[in-house]
């Protein structure tokens, strides 16, 4: 597949990330408050499936394992919302499954690719790990997020999830650079304003 397509849909996904947070943004500007919108969920939905691929198409594992964790998570606001249940029963059960399947056919391809997802040749191993790192704390602010909603049994976007939110884009930013991922980079340079600035308005909300 040529590189254009797939920087096309890693652009889409981070399009979707992108918009799914300046929505968010203007709705708690507004009110003078942080705001979870179910749209922020749905397009963090969308834009997961489309990260994912591009994950796959790049033979980047930390992309993927990022997607992974906070796949579920989302499908769990939504139902935190009622948002989920009034999706079509074929969509959930296809949004369902959606990761297994790429992962039962990224096995079946060859064993070749499974090596080469651990052991990419045009990643050094010290930039794997940090990258990895990077998606696992920017992930995990999903992670963060749930759990303390299940705590509150609303949906929420707490203080902890945008600190998480700060610390994992700008460690991301760091991986973007020194892998020349445009995809990565311009999808968490603007964003960074929007985690500081939902900070602020949480700090006036104390």
């Amino acid at each position: 597949m040529s590189n254009w397509i797939i920087y096309s849909i890693g652009f889409i996904a981070q399009l979707l990330f992108s918009v799914r947070v300046l929505i968010q943004w203007v709705i708690s500007e507004r009110d003078k408050k942080v705001i979870t919108p179910s749209l922020f969920w749905k397009f963090s939905l969308m834009g997961s499936v489309l990260m994912f691929v591009y994950g796959y198409l790049r033979t980047d594992f930390a992309i993927m394992l990022g997607q992974s964790i906070g796949y579920f998570v989302y499908i769990r606001n939504l139902h935190f919302q009622n948002e989920w249940q009034k999706l079509p029963k074929f969509l959930r059960i296809l949004l369902l499954i959606f990761p297994v399947l790429i992962v039962i056919y990224y096995h079946n391809n060859n064993q070749f690719d499974i090596y080469e997802l651990f052991h990419p040749e045009k990643i050094a191993t010290w930039l794997l790990i940090w990258g990895t790192l990077a998606q696992i704390i920017f992930a995990f602010r999903f992670v963060y997020q749930w759990l303390y909603s299940e705590k509150k049994r609303e949906s929420v976007l707490p203080y902890g999830f945008w600190i998480l939110s700060l610390t994992g884009a700008l460690m991301i930013l760091v991986y973007a650079v020194f892998r020349e991922d445009p995809v990565l980079f311009l999808g968490n340079i603007f964003t960074i304003f929007i985690y500081i600035r939902n900070l602020i308005l949480l700090k006036k909300e104390v």
